[in-house]
């Protein structure tokens, strides 16, 4: 009898462990935010604009673009140029470039961050690469335009924005269709 009991206890906490593991994986993206919020990490860019579309040409802000690949992504990727200046209001854009150097299709996708993490909530993308995955057939080079606008908003002290992106394989997770050679 005093078995039964002990086992029925042993059941329930299991259970209850188990409860709790699953309530925690769902926490865990509100979580993550509220970590980076709180220690100024992985600035994650504000949503759609929709602020006053007027230039603040009195204003410029430098907008420094760093690329860097994931672990085992073989592709080039790089910005056309290191930076730019961006007048609060005004839509501007950066080309992107990405080329697959190997000899199977594969996937990747491109994950950005912006420094300092308080102007993040000031850089608004209104076209990005980032936003869909990207397949490369062998050899297959390709522009990838990002266009955005500095808020107007975006406090005075800030005169300097790094938009950082992080390119991952996801080929195996997503694999790519082939290109349709014809024939």
């Amino acid at each position: 009898m005093a078995d039964s009991i002990s086992m029925k206890k042993l059941v329930t906490r299991l259970l209850g462990v188990v409860v709790a593991m699953f309530v925690f994986g769902f926490a865990l993206v509100p979580i993550y935010d509220v970590m980076c919020k709180a220690f100024g990490i992985n600035g994650k860019t504000a949503g759609q604009y929709e602020g006053e579309q007027s230039v603040d040409a009195s204003r410029q802000v430098r907008v420094q673009f760093l690329s860097t690949n994931n672990v085992d992504m073989p592709w080039e990727f790089y910005p056309k140029h290191d930076e730019l200046t961006a007048n609060p209001g005004a839509v501007n854009e950066m080309i992107f470039i990405a080329r697959n150097p190997t000899d199977r299709p594969m996937s990747a996708q491109a994950v950005p961050s912006i420094a300092p993490s308080n102007a993040a909530a000031y850089f608004h993308k209104t076209e990005c690469f980032c936003f869909t995955q990207q397949v490369l057939q062998p050899g297959q080079q390709i522009e990838m335009p990002v266009r955005f606008i500095v808020d107007r908003d975006m406090p005075k002290d800030v005169k300097h924005l790094t938009l950082s992106y992080t390119l991952f394989d996801i080929t195996a997770r997503h694999p790519p269709v082939a290109a349709n050679t014809g024939g």
